[in-house]
Protein backbone atom coordinates (compact mmCIF):
# COMPACT_ATOMS: atom_id res chain seq x y z
CA UNK A 1 0.00 0.00 0.00
CA UNK A 2 1.35 3.42 -0.92
CA UNK A 3 -0.19 6.59 1.53
CA UNK A 4 0.98 9.69 0.88
CA UNK A 5 1.02 11.61 4.40
CA UNK A 6 0.49 15.00 5.15
CA UNK A 7 3.58 16.05 6.92
CA UNK A 8 3.88 19.58 6.78
CA UNK A 9 3.58 20.47 10.06
CA UNK A 10 6.54 18.37 10.95
CA UNK A 11 8.48 21.26 9.65
CA UNK A 12 10.29 23.76 12.36
CA UNK A 13 9.00 23.70 15.45
CA UNK A 14 6.85 20.96 15.38
CA UNK A 15 4.38 20.50 18.37
CA UNK A 16 1.86 17.55 18.96
CA UNK A 17 0.43 16.88 15.53
CA UNK A 18 4.31 17.29 14.03
CA UNK A 19 4.75 14.87 16.52
CA UNK A 20 2.04 12.58 15.91
CA UNK A 21 2.69 12.51 12.08
CA UNK A 22 6.83 12.31 12.54
CA UNK A 23 5.82 8.93 14.51
CA UNK A 24 3.45 7.50 12.74
CA UNK A 25 5.33 7.47 9.26
CA UNK A 26 7.86 5.28 11.10
CA UNK A 27 5.33 2.99 12.66
CA UNK A 28 3.91 3.00 8.84
CA UNK A 29 7.18 1.84 7.35
CA UNK A 30 8.54 -0.47 9.81
CA UNK A 31 5.48 -2.29 9.07
CA UNK A 32 6.02 -2.65 5.37
CA UNK A 33 3.74 0.45 4.48
CA UNK A 34 5.20 2.77 1.75
CA UNK A 35 4.28 6.14 3.65
CA UNK A 36 5.50 9.08 1.31
CA UNK A 37 6.29 12.50 3.53
CA UNK A 38 4.94 15.39 1.82
CA UNK A 39 5.88 18.49 2.77
CA UNK A 40 7.93 21.70 2.31
CA UNK A 41 10.86 23.02 4.38
CA UNK A 42 10.45 26.36 2.69
CA UNK A 43 7.04 26.74 3.78
CA UNK A 44 6.27 28.43 7.27
CA UNK A 45 3.79 26.35 8.78
CA UNK A 46 2.69 28.55 11.48
CA UNK A 47 1.95 31.67 9.04
CA UNK A 48 -2.01 31.26 8.18
CA UNK A 49 -1.80 31.99 4.84
CA UNK A 50 1.74 29.68 4.10
CA UNK A 51 -0.77 26.74 5.69
CA UNK A 52 -3.67 27.49 3.39
CA UNK A 53 -0.96 27.56 0.14
CA UNK A 54 0.27 24.30 1.77
CA UNK A 55 -3.15 22.77 2.38
CA UNK A 56 -5.00 24.03 -1.13
CA UNK A 57 -2.23 24.42 -3.51
CA UNK A 58 0.43 22.52 -2.76
CA UNK A 59 -0.14 18.98 -0.93
CA UNK A 60 -2.31 18.35 -3.83
CA UNK A 61 0.04 19.10 -6.32
CA UNK A 62 2.05 16.40 -4.13
CA UNK A 63 0.25 13.99 -3.93
CA UNK A 64 -0.54 13.32 -7.09
CA UNK A 65 2.94 13.32 -8.29
CA UNK A 66 3.77 10.39 -6.00
CA UNK A 67 0.92 8.18 -7.70
CA UNK A 68 0.01 7.01 -4.12
CA UNK A 69 -3.51 4.91 -3.27
CA UNK A 70 -4.27 7.22 -0.56
CA UNK A 71 -3.85 10.57 1.14
CA UNK A 72 -4.00 10.95 4.56
CA UNK A 73 -4.48 14.92 5.59
CA UNK A 74 -3.26 13.90 8.96
CA UNK A 75 -3.01 17.38 10.30
CA UNK A 76 -6.74 17.86 10.40
CA UNK A 77 -7.36 20.02 7.10
CA UNK A 78 -8.21 18.83 3.69
CA UNK A 79 -6.81 20.31 -0.29
CA UNK A 80 -11.02 21.41 -2.19
CA UNK A 81 -9.19 19.63 -5.28
CA UNK A 82 -8.69 15.86 -3.94
CA UNK A 83 -8.25 12.86 -7.03
CA UNK A 84 -8.17 9.99 -4.73
CA UNK A 85 -9.89 8.46 -1.79
CA UNK A 86 -8.29 10.46 1.14
CA UNK A 87 -8.29 9.86 5.12
CA UNK A 88 -8.26 12.61 7.45
CA UNK A 89 -7.24 12.28 11.14
CA UNK A 90 -9.63 15.17 13.35
CA UNK A 91 -7.58 15.76 16.32
CA UNK A 92 -10.17 18.05 17.54
CA UNK A 93 -12.84 20.16 16.86
CA UNK A 94 -11.67 23.04 19.27
CA UNK A 95 -12.33 25.62 16.66
CA UNK A 96 -15.50 25.08 16.95
CA UNK A 97 -15.64 25.10 20.64
CA UNK A 98 -13.12 27.42 22.37
CA UNK A 99 -11.79 29.79 19.74
CA UNK A 100 -14.22 32.41 19.77
CA UNK A 101 -10.92 35.20 20.54
CA UNK A 102 -9.14 34.08 16.98
CA UNK A 103 -9.47 35.86 13.68
CA UNK A 104 -12.44 35.00 11.91
CA UNK A 105 -10.96 34.06 8.88
CA UNK A 106 -8.88 31.18 11.14
CA UNK A 107 -12.15 30.14 12.62
CA UNK A 108 -13.60 29.91 9.08
CA UNK A 109 -10.91 28.38 7.96
CA UNK A 110 -9.92 25.69 10.67
CA UNK A 111 -13.71 25.44 11.69
CA UNK A 112 -16.80 25.28 9.07
CA UNK A 113 -14.48 25.10 5.79
CA UNK A 114 -12.43 21.92 7.34
CA UNK A 115 -15.73 20.21 8.48
CA UNK A 116 -17.41 20.50 4.99
CA UNK A 117 -14.29 18.83 3.64
CA UNK A 118 -14.58 16.10 6.05
CA UNK A 119 -17.83 14.80 4.43
CA UNK A 120 -16.14 13.87 1.49
CA UNK A 121 -13.21 11.84 3.37
CA UNK A 122 -13.38 8.15 2.89
CA UNK A 123 -12.52 7.24 6.66
CA UNK A 124 -11.98 9.53 9.83
CA UNK A 125 -9.61 8.99 11.88
CA UNK A 126 -9.88 10.59 15.66
CA UNK A 127 -7.31 10.55 18.68
CA UNK A 128 -10.30 9.44 21.14
CA UNK A 129 -13.88 8.69 21.88
CA UNK A 130 -14.33 12.00 23.18
CA UNK A 131 -13.20 13.36 20.25
CA UNK A 132 -15.75 11.12 18.20
CA UNK A 133 -18.44 12.07 19.99
CA UNK A 134 -17.60 15.69 19.71
CA UNK A 135 -17.72 15.30 15.82
CA UNK A 136 -20.33 13.06 15.19
CA UNK A 137 -22.24 15.69 17.53
CA UNK A 138 -21.27 18.60 14.91
CA UNK A 139 -21.77 16.71 12.25
CA UNK A 140 -24.57 14.29 12.48
CA UNK A 141 -25.05 13.62 8.80
CA UNK A 142 -21.70 11.50 9.27
CA UNK A 143 -21.86 7.92 8.91
CA UNK A 144 -20.50 7.03 12.41
CA UNK A 145 -19.08 3.36 10.89
CA UNK A 146 -16.31 6.07 8.89
CA UNK A 147 -15.40 8.07 12.19
CA UNK A 148 -12.33 5.47 14.35
CA UNK A 149 -11.11 6.06 17.27
CA UNK A 150 -6.93 5.56 16.75
CA UNK A 151 -5.25 6.70 19.54
CA UNK A 152 -1.87 8.46 18.89
CA UNK A 153 1.23 6.47 19.65
CA UNK A 154 3.84 7.80 22.36
CA UNK A 155 7.61 7.72 21.24
CA UNK A 156 10.35 5.22 22.42
CA UNK A 157 12.53 7.93 24.06
CA UNK A 158 9.43 8.35 26.72
CA UNK A 159 8.79 4.87 27.08
CA UNK A 160 12.54 3.66 28.05
CA UNK A 161 13.42 7.05 29.89
CA UNK A 162 15.61 6.34 32.97
CA UNK A 163 13.84 8.28 35.75
CA UNK A 164 14.37 9.01 39.24
CA UNK A 165 12.85 10.05 42.13
CA UNK A 166 12.12 13.56 40.64
CA UNK A 167 13.35 16.43 42.28
CA UNK A 168 10.31 17.19 44.46
CA UNK A 169 9.85 21.00 42.89
CA UNK A 170 9.17 21.35 39.30
CA UNK A 171 6.07 21.00 38.14
CA UNK A 172 6.47 20.67 34.12
CA UNK A 173 3.42 21.65 31.75
CA UNK A 174 4.08 20.90 27.82
CA UNK A 175 2.41 22.32 25.06
CA UNK A 176 1.87 25.55 22.95
CA UNK A 177 0.78 28.52 25.73
CA UNK A 178 -2.43 29.24 24.47
CA UNK A 179 -5.91 30.38 26.41
CA UNK A 180 -7.65 26.60 26.64
CA UNK A 181 -4.38 25.15 28.19
CA UNK A 182 -5.65 27.00 31.29
CA UNK A 183 -1.78 27.53 32.43
CA UNK A 184 -2.92 29.88 34.98
CA UNK A 185 -4.40 28.00 36.91
CA UNK A 186 -0.49 26.65 37.42
CA UNK A 187 0.35 29.94 38.77
CA UNK A 188 -2.92 30.52 40.69
CA UNK A 189 -1.56 27.28 42.98
CA UNK A 190 1.90 28.49 42.98
CA UNK A 191 1.47 31.03 46.09
CA UNK A 192 0.14 27.85 48.02
CA UNK A 193 2.85 25.67 46.96
CA UNK A 194 5.95 27.33 49.23
CA UNK A 195 8.64 25.10 47.57
CA UNK A 196 7.64 24.93 43.84
CA UNK A 197 7.99 26.16 40.34
CA UNK A 198 6.19 25.91 37.32
CA UNK A 199 8.30 25.47 33.95
CA UNK A 200 6.12 25.89 30.71
CA UNK A 201 7.57 24.13 27.50
CA UNK A 202 5.95 25.33 24.52
CA UNK A 203 5.70 28.11 21.71
CA UNK A 204 4.38 31.86 22.68
CA UNK A 205 1.08 32.95 22.03
CA UNK A 206 -0.48 36.39 23.54
CA UNK A 207 -1.94 34.55 26.22
CA UNK A 208 1.50 34.46 27.86
CA UNK A 209 1.58 38.09 28.59
CA UNK A 210 -1.75 37.33 30.81
CA UNK A 211 0.26 34.12 32.57
CA UNK A 212 3.36 36.86 33.14
CA UNK A 213 0.79 39.64 34.64
CA UNK A 214 -0.72 36.70 37.23
CA UNK A 215 2.98 35.65 38.27
CA UNK A 216 4.09 38.80 38.88
CA UNK A 217 0.79 40.23 40.80
CA UNK A 218 0.76 37.11 42.94
CA UNK A 219 4.54 37.57 43.74
CA UNK A 220 5.95 34.13 42.03
CA UNK A 221 7.57 35.80 39.00
CA UNK A 222 10.89 34.27 40.29
CA UNK A 223 9.23 30.90 40.53
CA UNK A 224 7.57 30.21 36.56
CA UNK A 225 9.96 29.91 33.67
CA UNK A 226 9.08 30.45 30.04
CA UNK A 227 11.41 28.31 28.12
CA UNK A 228 9.03 28.06 25.04
CA UNK A 229 10.14 25.85 21.90
CA UNK A 230 12.96 23.30 23.44
CA UNK A 231 15.01 20.85 21.44
CA UNK A 232 14.18 17.12 22.10
CA UNK A 233 16.85 16.28 25.01
CA UNK A 234 16.08 18.92 26.86
CA UNK A 235 12.50 18.05 27.07
CA UNK A 236 13.43 14.29 28.22
CA UNK A 237 15.91 15.67 30.57
CA UNK A 238 13.04 17.79 32.03
CA UNK A 239 10.41 14.69 32.11
CA UNK A 240 13.18 12.50 33.76
CA UNK A 241 13.65 15.28 36.62
CA UNK A 242 10.34 16.96 37.03
CA UNK A 243 8.32 15.78 40.16
CA UNK A 244 4.99 16.10 38.22
CA UNK A 245 3.40 16.87 34.49
CA UNK A 246 0.20 19.19 34.80
CA UNK A 247 -2.17 19.43 32.25
CA UNK A 248 -4.84 21.58 33.23
CA UNK A 249 -6.79 22.29 30.14
CA UNK A 250 -9.95 23.39 29.44
CA UNK A 251 -10.19 21.17 26.02
CA UNK A 252 -8.01 18.59 24.78
CA UNK A 253 -8.68 16.26 21.99
CA UNK A 254 -5.90 13.52 23.03
CA UNK A 255 -3.17 15.23 25.29
CA UNK A 256 -0.18 13.96 24.51
CA UNK A 257 1.39 15.84 27.19
CA UNK A 258 -0.65 13.33 29.75
CA UNK A 259 0.17 10.25 27.59
CA UNK A 260 3.59 10.84 27.37
CA UNK A 261 4.24 11.82 31.09
CA UNK A 262 2.22 8.40 31.88
CA UNK A 263 4.94 6.66 29.22
CA UNK A 264 7.93 8.13 30.91
CA UNK A 265 6.52 7.04 34.60
CA UNK A 266 6.22 10.71 35.73
CA UNK A 267 3.24 11.71 38.21
CA UNK A 268 0.37 13.17 36.20
CA UNK A 269 -2.47 15.23 37.16
CA UNK A 270 -4.76 16.65 34.66
CA UNK A 271 -8.09 18.56 34.44
CA UNK A 272 -11.79 16.53 34.53
CA UNK A 273 -12.42 18.21 30.85
CA UNK A 274 -12.84 17.19 27.56
CA UNK A 275 -10.49 13.59 26.52
CA UNK A 276 -8.00 13.89 29.21
CA UNK A 277 -10.13 11.53 31.63
CA UNK A 278 -10.41 8.96 29.28
CA UNK A 279 -6.41 9.25 28.04
CA UNK A 280 -5.54 9.20 32.00
CA UNK A 281 -7.78 6.05 32.94
CA UNK A 282 -6.21 5.60 36.24
CA UNK A 283 -2.45 6.65 35.82
CA UNK A 284 -2.53 10.07 37.03
CA UNK A 285 -4.66 12.56 39.07
CA UNK A 286 -8.14 13.85 37.62
CA UNK A 287 -8.58 17.25 39.17
CA UNK A 288 -11.73 20.09 38.66
CA UNK A 289 -10.49 22.68 35.85
CA UNK A 290 -11.49 25.26 37.72
CA UNK A 291 -10.61 24.75 41.68
CA UNK A 292 -7.41 26.35 42.53
CA UNK A 293 -8.30 24.48 45.74
CA UNK A 294 -7.94 21.11 44.36
CA UNK A 295 -4.32 21.88 42.42
CA UNK A 296 -2.87 22.72 45.31
CA UNK A 297 -3.96 20.02 46.98
CA UNK A 298 -3.19 17.77 44.16
CA UNK A 299 -0.12 19.43 43.60
CA UNK A 300 1.06 19.14 46.67
CA UNK A 301 0.54 15.09 46.52
CA UNK A 302 3.09 15.08 43.81
CA UNK A 303 5.55 17.08 45.47
CA UNK A 304 5.58 15.25 48.79
CA UNK A 305 5.76 12.00 46.09
CA UNK A 306 2.51 10.52 47.30
CA UNK A 307 1.93 9.59 43.37
CA UNK A 308 5.71 8.17 42.61
CA UNK A 309 4.66 4.33 43.62
CA UNK A 310 1.21 4.57 41.12
CA UNK A 311 3.45 6.33 38.21
CA UNK A 312 5.94 3.44 37.92
CA UNK A 313 3.19 0.52 38.47
CA UNK A 314 1.21 2.29 35.85
CA UNK A 315 3.86 3.05 33.38
CA UNK A 316 3.29 -0.24 31.79
CA UNK A 317 0.03 -0.44 31.32
CA UNK A 318 0.44 3.26 29.80
CA UNK A 319 3.07 2.09 27.68
CA UNK A 320 1.34 -0.74 25.84
CA UNK A 321 -1.70 1.08 25.62
CA UNK A 322 -0.56 4.14 23.93
CA UNK A 323 1.84 2.24 21.60
CA UNK A 324 3.27 2.96 18.00
CA UNK A 325 2.62 -0.58 17.24
CA UNK A 326 -0.66 -0.60 18.73
CA UNK A 327 -1.84 2.77 16.92
CA UNK A 328 -0.36 1.79 13.53
CA UNK A 329 -2.25 -1.26 13.25
CA UNK A 330 -5.75 0.67 13.82
CA UNK A 331 -4.49 3.30 11.41
CA UNK A 332 -4.15 0.25 8.47
CA UNK A 333 -7.50 -0.94 9.43
CA UNK A 334 -8.60 2.52 9.08
CA UNK A 335 -6.55 2.82 5.62
CA UNK A 336 -8.02 -0.55 4.50
CA UNK A 337 -11.62 0.33 5.46
CA UNK A 338 -10.99 3.57 2.99
CA UNK A 339 -9.82 2.11 0.17
CA UNK A 340 -12.80 -1.24 0.55
CA UNK A 341 -15.31 1.97 0.53
CA UNK A 342 -13.76 4.30 -2.01
CA UNK A 343 -13.80 1.39 -4.36
CA UNK A 344 -17.42 -0.35 -3.34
Amino acid sequence: MRVAIDAQLTVGTATGIGEYVRGLIDALRANGIDAVELCDPKLDPWRFDRRVFWDQVMLPQQARAVDAELLHCASGTVPLGVNMPFVVTVHDVVWARMQKHARPYARYYFGRFSFDRYRKAAAIAVDSAFSREELLAIMPDLDPRGVRVVYPGVARDYCTLQRGRGDRSTILAIGTVERRKNLKMLIDALPFLEDARLVSVGPYTPYQKKCEAAALELGVEDRVDFLGYVERGELLELCSTAAVVAVPSLYEGFGYAAAQGMCAGVPVIVSDQASLPEIVRGGGRVVPAGSVHDWVDALGAALRGDDDARAIAGRPAAIERFSWAKSVRDMIATYEFALARAAA
